[in-house]
């Protein structure tokens, strides 16, 4: 019953075919041979009634559970230990939810791949040879293999919908501030605010939509969000962009023409921009955040984890104040010019990578490099979109091969109902097969 997606799981407790204890039990004997987890939850509580009684959820470790380290992956203390649940947990717990642990991620969330010096390397359940994607690698994996049904990521650079391309499931990266990131290591400001939001990864979108319906909301603690009521979803007439101009392997971009196939009324779609977003992305992201995280490994270098120290510019980055801000402008430019672009094309098809899963440390496919590999997710961090991934097809070696849907800010229901669109056309029940 454990590998059940979501929404089947909480039918058959309204329905008493299991208790949330029987739930608990069956995800608990799954073994975590992983390394998906950083800790696993013994106790069995009793869950509050609400719309999420007897989900069995995890939390990726760069979210505070009060009483617990928050580690984001390091043998640093990034965080004093919380008095207090992160927002997103809180809201799970108050709905219903039962928590199984926190769940694995590179240090710093810094790296596309899983791994740090405390736990090792998450590895992906369809194929232990590769990875299982970064930084919510351990979150996928575990949703994935069964170990949960469901639960909470962040995203500053892809970072739900790589792993949840990577590990055959669906990644909601909300617009910042639909969901709280209060609670999440490192905390949400400016500029990181404007990359990266908490949000939800579960094997299906529709139960990625049953957790953000949990999610979302107002939160005046977050510098990010806004009061904000979802307009009514129609698709009549909806117009999709198809983007081929990332680079993509041959069978990510055959996986791309189906999935427009499929969904019909798509259009190419062309914006001169993306390799520009690409670019001022990286500029905050590591550029920016290159001097940070020099300062707490030269606290003790021998604690340092290449997952955190691969990314690092080489010489040391110096931005100057007037960099900052130039970048701020190119950043505001690019974002009005792709919205204007997106009036009358309000959804965007695209790949949520150029490849499928790599093997460990593998940096290179066919003249792709790392970061241009990743440059379809992160024009949409730093352009504050709303993207989700979703399964849609497996590579020649079995591996899961994912598509994006991108839409304009506050626009994640109509982006859902769009996927779970292309879930039915689709037919095959990816999460089933891992």
């Amino acid at each position: 019953m454990n590998h059940l997606p979501l929404h089947h799981q909480l039918a058959g407790v309204r329905e008493k075919q299991w208790s949330p204890r029987e739930l608990w039990e069956a995800h608990r004997r799954e073994e975590d041979s992983y390394r998906a987890f950083v800790t696993r939850f013994d106790d069995f509580v009793e869950p509050a009634p609400g719309p999420l009684h007897g989900a069995m959820l995890t939390i990726k470790d760069s979210l505070h559970i009060a009483g617990l380290p928050t580690t984001c992956g390091s043998r640093y203390p990034l965080a004093p230990r919380p008095a207090h649940d992160a927002a997103s947990v809180a809201k799970l717990k108050a709905a219903g939810a039962t928590l199984l642990g926190k769940t694995n991620c590179p240090e710093f969330l810094a790296n596309y791949e899983t791994d740090n010096a405390i736990t090792g390397w998450t590895a992906n359940p369809w194929d232990r040879s590769r990875s299982a994607g970064g930084s919510s690698g351990g979150e996928a994996a575990a949703i994935a293999a069964g170990l949960s049904a469901g639960g909470v990521g962040s995203d500053g650079g892809g970072s739900i919908r790589l792993p949840a391309h990577f590990c055959g499931i669906a990644g909601l990266k909300p617009t910042p501030g639909r969901v709280s990131a209060v609670g999440h290591v490192p905390e949400i400001a400016h500029p990181g605010g404007l990359l990266g939001v908490v949000g939800p990864m579960a094997r299906t979108v529709t139960d990625v939509r049953l957790l953000f319906n949990v999610l979302a909301g107002y939160d005046p603690a977050d510098p990010f969000s806004v009061p904000f009521e979802p307009r009514p979803v129609d698709l009549r007439g909806l117009r999709i962009g198809v983007v081929e101009s990332f680079p993509m392997s041959p069978e990510t971009a055959t996986a791309l023409r189906q999935a427009a196939d499929l969904l019909g009324g798509t259009e190419i779609f062309s914006f001169s921009g993306f390799v520009s977003a690409h670019a001022c992305w990286h500029f905050f992201f590591n550029v920016l955040t290159d001097s940070f995280k020099r300062e707490i490994i030269a606290r003790d270098p021998n604690l340092a984890h290449w997952t955190g120290l691969e990314l690092l510019q080489n010489p040391p980055a110096q931005p100057s104040g007037a960099d900052v801000v130039k970048q701020f402008a190119l950043r505001d430019k690019l974002r009005a010019a792709l919205l204007r672009q997106m009036q009358d094309v309000p959804v965007l098809l695209a790949p949520a990578c150029a490849v499928p899963a790599f093997r460990h440390r593998e940096r290179n496919w066919d003249g792709i490099g790392l970061l241009d590999a990743m440059s379809c997710l992160t024009p949409f961090n730093l352009l504050g979109m709303p993207a989700l991934t979703v399964p849609f097809a497996l590579s020649s070696e079995g591996l899961p091969l994912g598509v994006q849907l991108i839409g304009r800010p506050y626009t994640e229901e109509l982006l859902l109902a769009v996927g779970e669109q292309l879930e039915e056309l689709r037919g095959l029940d990816l999460c089933e097969l891992s």
